[in-house]
């Protein structure tokens, strides 16, 4: 058996205690903040040339890709991407071979992008808040969950592979 075909230990069918806010919208309402912050208080702007907006296009690109790919690989499998529901299949596979959050890497990597595209370094002061958020508030709970509903599957992955990257 493959750790991707793990046994799901019965008695951890509800799935991660999360709060019910989408993990995307940490994201967004940190980036938000950081560009009113840099709006409202001390200018935090830079230079925006084509080769940023490149740059910033290239990582908005990849993080998007990578998130992409992540959930197709959850759609494949048939489980979900809802943190607070019953997870099917422990997912090792495609992206999640590199990161055990993939779409939450994802996200953080098209925020950067997201920086340089609107030249500021507000959102990117506020960025530390959103990935915290998400650790504590989405990314530990999920992983209690998967330590209990896959035990030594879970166990093996997570010796294995990074939480981000």
């Amino acid at each position: 058996m493959s750790v991707t075909d793990a046994v799901a230990q019965p008695g951890a069918a509800h799935g991660a205690r999360v709060p019910r806010l989408p993990p995307p919208l940490y994201y967004a309402a940190a980036f938000v903040a950081g560009t009113q912050l840099s709006r409202t208080t001390i200018p935090l702007a830079f230079a925006v040339s084509p080769a940023t907006r490149v740059s910033g296009a290239v990582l908005i690109a990849c993080g998007a890709g990578l998130g992409g790919s992540a959930l197709a690989a959850v759609i494949r499998r048939k489980t979900t991407v809802v943190p607070h529901r019953e997870v099917t299949a422990l997912l090792t596979d495609g992206p999640y071979r590199f990161s055990r959050n993939p779409m939450y890497t994802g996200l953080a990597v098209a925020y950067l992008g997201g920086v340089l595209l609107v030249g500021s370094w507000g959102p990117l002061l506020t960025l530390p808040v959103a990935l915290l958020a998400v650790r504590v508030l989405v990314i530990g709970p999920e992983e209690r969950y998967l330590a209990r509903r896959f035990p030594a599957a879970y166990a093996h992955y997570r010796a294995g592979t990074r939480r981000w990257l």
